[in-house]
């Protein structure tokens, strides 16, 4: 991948981010964990966990774990983990604004959550890989559903080819069991999301770093051939939950670590909006 389709690809994910990350914070709840199905497996690297002093206020990547479905498609809640969720978060500081949650040492501090945990409410972005392959018990659909519903937002990505997503629909249906109310609709790309922070020409299909080789960007092949901006929003048509089908932004941002210099320059493709500029002295970028 080239530098130029590199930043190409940060800037739709931070697009989504800086959009998205604007919902105001969640209500905090209580709740205990359920039974496992399949476990949380998927990761190689110890999970990070919150606790009352993570969070600062400023941007922190959330990545949310779940229980691995034997009937599903997907590598795990741990995929590019956690190298997407460091990656990003320097890539957002670095091309925005935007304040990002870093320790002492200035490296980016990101966590990982269940559903029931409370400490979820203390994100108001949450992020999910392989989505293909999800199981939530009941309990974590009521609490996602009440974080979503209070002002939360939830980005699945990397997921492939129409098994991997109707098994996904399955599980969303026990979070919004009610369909006519919040169906699953189309995000065009002329949709403010793609042109808040950058103007977003197309929704690009990107595949693991492994399959690039290969020269093709579909990893199930025709059945995965178009890359699918879908969303859900509440009754005042916010999004809530943002799904990108047939692409893989997790594995562009750690791959853009070592392939990106530091100092970028915005592709003319991806020109940054002047009507969301930020303004001078601003810290944040966010739209009101």
């Amino acid at each position: 991948m080239t530098a130029r389709k590199i930043i190409a690809v940060v800037a739709v994910a931070l697009s989504v981010m800086m959009v998205m990350a604007a919902v105001t914070y969640a209500q905090r709840f209580g709740g205990q964990g359920g039974r496992r199905r399949g476990g949380y497996g998927g990761y190689q690297a110890a999970a990070r966990r919150p606790n009352a002093q993570s969070f600062t206020g400023d941007f922190t990547f959330c990545r949310l774990a779940y229980h691995q479905a034997y009937d599903g498609d997907g590598g795990g809640w741990g995929v590019d983990y956690p190298r997407a969720d460091q990656n990003l978060s320097i890539r957002l500081s670095e091309l925005s604004r935007a304040p990002v949650n870093f320790d002492e040492s200035h490296e980016p501090n990101f966590y990982v959550l269940i559903a029931t945990d409370p400490e979820l409410f203390d994100c108001p972005w949450v992020m999910m890989s392989e989505f293909g392959g999800t199981h939530f018990e009941d309990n974590e659909a009521t609490a996602l559903r009440d974080y979503l519903l209070k002002g939360g937002f939830l980005w699945v990505d990397d997921s492939w080819g129409t098994y991997a997503w109707q098994h996904w629909v399955g599980e969303v249906r026990k979070i919004f069991p009610n369909e006519k109310e919040y169906p699953i609709v189309e995000v065009p790309i002329n949709h403010p999301m793609f042109h808040t922070l950058f103007d977003a020409k197309k929704f690009p299909q990107i595949p693991n770093i492994g399959w690039a080789q290969s020269g093709s960007t579909s990893e199930r092949g025709a059945d995965s051939a178009v890359p699918m901006a879908r969303a859900i929003t509440d009754a005042k048509g916010r999004i809530m939950m943002f799904m990108s089908h047939n692409t893989d932004f997790g594995d562009a941002s750690p791959t853009s670590a070592t392939r990106m210099s530091a100092k970028v320059t915005t592709p003319a493709t991806f020109t940054r909006s002047p009507s969301t500029a930020t303004p001078s002295g601003s810290t944040s970028c966010y739209t009101p």
